[in-house]
């Protein structure tokens, strides 16, 4: 046997024997090698060998970790996530107060577990950036009419290829851009529905789909949705034929905050059901790109034959969030949505659309976005394992198939925005589950951000929310001794 494969066997057994925990980091190769007195090469040639046979996977700028699997999570596979249960229409839905409050408390010095953005650091900002003070030195003029509603022809030209290239053949007279995914939501919604109106939602759904409801003045109903697949088809044809629904509003892949993957045959079905009833969908497919399979997933629209998806989508989650660009794609709806993106903003800044358009015809979008899949992938192991490690027996999470957010079910006993002031007062930020139902559920739900890098500040992170969640049970469980040993008394 030779130095480097001694050296993978035993650390093989180590990993077997418990000695390294899926999820955990394995020590340098600088450390190793001083450890075992072996040279850089050969401990380098071992943890290849290793990475080849799936037992541990590189983090790029982190190191080596040992590889988590359903298997090997804390020894078993991960309970799974029950289906949310659908709510009563609300008399209004306000969860802005909640959702703001939240998200000024994400500063630099706090430990962004409750982001709803992406690490910038994984975005080629300053590539962007170079391409945005090229344009501005330039010689050629523009005015006011480049940025005017539908957007420039040379990055609705990109975006269009974007699609062919995933195996989308789109019209491109049907793009309509926008400032960022959530400009395109609320057009959307806007063009399709009025004060009021009842609109279908996911349970649990993305809260800037319950702000745009909340903004035109309508009201949820939420269907019940399955960890894994999806909203329920059941369920959704049910409260057609019960109510006179606006609209729907889905997050078909890598749904925030649950992180599914609708199979193909269920997005199909979908449409058929949406256009018996000829009921618009909007559909938020900002995540597309962050898929963890070997496929790009396919959309609603790409079913859609009679106009009645509007399919809404931004670089913001992809490529970069400070320029906020994004598109909407409404249909039949097209028409009016570019007359409101006019009344409404007027026009979409020229700078940031030329920007993004020079990158993704130079430089390398596909490279960027396989680099960023892999991290995301192996991150999301990573902290479903640290979760099931740290946090109280009983804790469930999804598992995303894409994306970069987590949703882990705590104990009945925690309260979701008990537990994020007290991680609050850490330096800690958590997403409360109260900001993901328009009937203020999920109590006992939080929501965490993933796509930082793996570090030891984010593992203190992850065992001090652990450890304040199982205060929370014990000061639950001293609360109901103490009332029944009132009662006794009494």
């Amino acid at each position: 046997m030779k130095l480097y494969e001694k050296l993978a066997k035993d650390i093989e057994e180590l990993i077997a024997n418990g000695v390294f925990r899926p999820g955990e980091r394995l020590p340098s190769i600088r450390q190793t090698s001083q450890h075992h007195r072996l040279s850089i090469t050969t401990v380098v040639h071992a943890f290849l060998l290793l990475e080849s046979k799936g037992v541990i996977e590189s983090h790029p700028q982190s190191g080596y970790f040992v590889r988590v699997t359903p298997q090997t999570a804390n020894g078993k596979v991960p309970q799974e996530l029950r289906t949310s249960q659908p709510l009563a229409i609300s008399s209004q839905v306000d969860v802005s107060h909640l959702v703001l409050s939240t998200l000024r408390s994400i500063t630099n010095d706090a430990v962004p577990l409750g982001s709803p953005y992406p690490d910038p650091s994984l975005f080629p900002s300053e590539k962007i950036n170079r391409y945005a003070y090229g344009i501005t030195r330039r010689k050629t003029k523009w005015g006011v009419t480049d940025a005017l509603p539908p957007g420039h022809p040379d990055l609705i030209r990109q975006i269009a290829r974007r699609y062919l290239e995933n195996g989308s053949a789109i019209d491109p007279n049907e793009i309509v851009v926008t400032v960022g995914a959530t400009e395109a939501i609320n057009l959307c919604l806007q063009a399709v529905g009025k004060a009021g109106d009842i609109v279908a939602v996911e349970s649990p759904t993305f809260y800037a789909m319950l702000h745009a409801i909340e903004r035109m003045g309508m009201r949820a109903i939420e269907v019940a949705t399955h960890p894994r697949d999806g909203i329920d088809l059941a369920a959704l044809a049910e409260i057609l034929e019960q109510h006179q629904i606006a609209a729907c509003m889905v997050m078909p892949n890598f749904q925030n905050p649950l992180g599914f993957q609708m199979p193909d045959e269920k997005k199909r079905a979908l449409v058929e059901l949406i256009t018996k009833h000829q009921v618009p969908v909007i559909e938020n497919d900002v995540y597309n790109e962050l898929y963890f399979g070997d496929a790009h997933p396919t959309s609603l629209k790409s079913y859609d034959t009679e106009g009645l998806v509007l399919h809404c989508a931004s670089f913001s989650k992809s490529l970069t969030s400070a320029y906020r660009i994004g598109w909407a794609m409404p249909g039949r709806y097209r028409d009016q949505v570019e007359k409101l993106k006019f009344l409404n903003t007027l026009t979409t800044p020229t700078i940031p659309q030329l920007a993004i358009a020079e990158y993704l015809e130079h430089d390398g979008y596909e490279h960027h976005l396989r680099h960023i899949r892999k991290v995301y992938a192996q991150q999301a192991n990573i902290m479903r394992a640290a979760v099931k490690r740290f946090f109280p027996e009983g804790t469930q999470t999804s598992e995303p198939k894409g994306g970069y957010v987590l949703w882990v079910e705590l104990p009945p006993q925690v309260d979701s925005m008990k537990l994020y002031e007290l991680a609050l007062q850490q330096g800690i930020t958590i997403g409360p589950g109260y900001m993901f139902s328009a009937a203020k559920g999920y109590n006992n739900f939080i929501r965490l951000n993933y796509s930082y890098p793996w570090s030891t500040g984010i593992e203190d992170a992850i065992r001090t929310v652990g450890k304040l969640a199982a205060d929370c049970i014990r000061q639950a469980e001293r609360a109901v001794a103490a009332r029944t040993r009132e009662n006794y008394n009494i």
